[in-house]
């Protein structure tokens, strides 16, 4: 069977992108090495980044993403992905430019949480996708009810967000569990982890996992699928 050869762009930040390639490795259907597709990955922490450009505090990562995407299509990339949720936030202002389909990580985890949240779930992501709305303008389209979190609890979760791209998962899920607590004592429906980084902060924690609809996860289950299509 032919596959497509699958270009990912990483790096924001590294321990998201490492935890994307494990979830897409033991979910793809491979028996054994060559079964598996070929992965272009492109780690690139330095671009930018992408929350502090939004709130006008850091430089313009968009000129960095579309760098290194060029430079995965001159690699022969015949499909995109990009773990992270705010990179999508630039992402869109130049997708219809990309020569290759995209992978779109917010499509992908909003028709996830719809199949498994059917009466709607919170939004745990960076103040920088809260803020653009790429999350709220994809679910109104598909009339999902998307709930957003407090400002004080959009500042925990950017905090736990900030605690795994150091490395400190402990942390992370301390303060996670304390944002999600927060929530469901609003109302008691699953959360999206909308930020790449709070699918491990989440993982770390003692959340209950089918509370928990990952965008790492929905984003490897639609590559697999656009892969062996």
């Amino acid at each position: 069977m032919s596959q497509k050869v699958l270009g990912v762009l990483g790096g924001m930040g590294p321990a998201a992108s490492a935890e994307f390639m494990r979830i897409l490795s033991f979910r793809f259907p491979a028996e054994k090495d060559q079964d598996h597709p070929v992965v272009f990955m492109l780690s690139d922490p330095k671009i930018p980044d992408r929350t502090s450009a939004i709130i006008g505090e850091g430089e313009d990562p968009e000129p960095y993403i579309r760098k290194d995407i060029e430079r995965l299509m001159e690699w022969g990339a015949d499909l995109l992905a990009v773990p992270c949720n705010t990179a999508h936030c630039f992402i869109n202002r130049f997708k219809d430019e990309i020569k290759v389909p995209i992978v779109h990580i917010v499509e992908a985890t909003l028709s996830e949480a719809a199949a498994k949240a059917v009466n709607g779930a919170w939004m745990a992501s960076s103040i920088g996708t809260a803020k653009v709305g790429i999350y709220q303008a994809e679910a109104e389209k598909m009339g999902y009810r998307l709930l957003l979190p407090p400002e004080d609890v959009r500042w925990r979760m950017q905090e736990a967000i900030k605690f795994v791209k150091a490395g400190d998962l402990k942390h992370a899920a301390e303060v996670f569990e304390f944002a999600a607590e927060a929530l469901w004592r609003i109302e008691d429906i699953p959360i999206i982890t909308a930020c790449t980084e709070l699918p491990l902060a989440y993982e770390a924690s003692r959340l209950p996992f089918e509370k928990n609809i990952s965008s790492l996860d929905a984003l490897a289950d639609a590559c697999i699928r656009e892969i062996l299509s």
